[in-house]
């Protein structure tokens, strides 16, 4: 059994409630963010909780707990949890309760949800992925809201189509991010991924940072209609880390199998978050 952080108390998961008439329930009006640990650090905590604090922000909802507070309750509710090798980190803010059932005043609550690590299908990794694309454009990309019908509907139209995962084509025949992921294409050495009108991803950084060296960057959007002259493709998250993608809808990409630079890429993000996990990185 999980001990999970529910409005001031530390309870067990089965007895994690919230009132029904909080707005996150009425009207899904709420924020979350979501990381992992390795040697059970919390990987870049202070960066998800400041990304928590702007998706609040920018659909305003007012947070009674500061960044400082919010972190030391997460590493207390992972002390709580000392059954787990590694840890989902799930915190939510909700809503609160309003009197009209749509207005909020302020008086949302604090989740700390922490559960055991998924583990993945390794092929995933060994042998790629299939991804598909979805004409569907998000409210407020910047936020990490917990209105997630887009995200929902998108994923059973990638699992009946034998994908993983569904990346967002919007109006202007851009491809942007994932359902929980941000998007990445190699195209001779050049590393390209959507600058902007996406949530921007933790993961997505710590590769952006690690591969400043190895790699030309292009931030730049990626049109539907260029998949065919990419080389390589994956996709980054924080509870997937790095993926490599070999088919996109009925498209093919390389020669159908991971490619190096790709690889290379995941071993320079499992050699980091290796080293974080020790403490040996920032």
């Amino acid at each position: 059994m999980d001990t999970y952080y529910i409005d001031g108390k530390f309870v067990d998961d089965e007895n994690a409630l919230i009132c029904a008439k909080d707005i996150i329930v009425l009207r899904g009006y709420g924020v979350f963010d979501f990381l992992i640990t390795y040697n059970k650090r919390p990987f870049f905590i202070e960066e998800h909780v400041a990304r928590l604090e702007n998706s609040a922000k920018q659909i305003g909802l007012v947070r009674n707990h500061s960044n400082e507070e919010i972190c030391n309750i997460v590493g207390q509710t992972i002390e709580k949890n000392p059954h787990h090798n590694e840890s989902n980190i799930r915190i939510v803010y909700t809503g609160g309760i309003s009197p009209d059932g749509v207005t909020p005043q302020g008086n949302g609550i604090l989740m700390v949800m922490v559960t055991a690590k998924l583990i993945l299908p390794p092929w995933w990794y060994t042998k790629g992925v299939k991804i598909i694309t979805i004409d569907i454009e998000r409210f407020i990309p910047t936020s990490k809201s917990t209105n997630y019908l887009s995200a929902v509907f998108a994923q059973h139209k990638a699992h009946d189509e034998g994908a993983v995962e569904a990346i967002y084509r919007d109006r202007k025949n851009r491809l942007l991010e994932g359902t929980t992921t941000n998007m990445f294409c190699f195209k001779g050495k050049k590393l390209i991924t959507p600058p902007d009108d996406i949530l921007p991803g933790i993961t997505r950084k710590v590769v952006l940072n690690l591969t400043k060296d190895h790699y030309e960057h292009q931030l730049r959007h990626i049109n539907a209609d260029e998949l065919n002259q990419m080389d390589e493709i994956f996709i980054t998250a924080s509870n997937k880390e790095i993926v490599p993608v070999i088919q996109v809808d009925d498209l093919v990409i390389g020669n159908g199998k991971p490619g190096d630079k790709t690889c290379d890429v995941m071993e320079l993000f499992k050699n980091y978050t290796h080293a974080y996990g020790l403490g040996e990185t920032a």
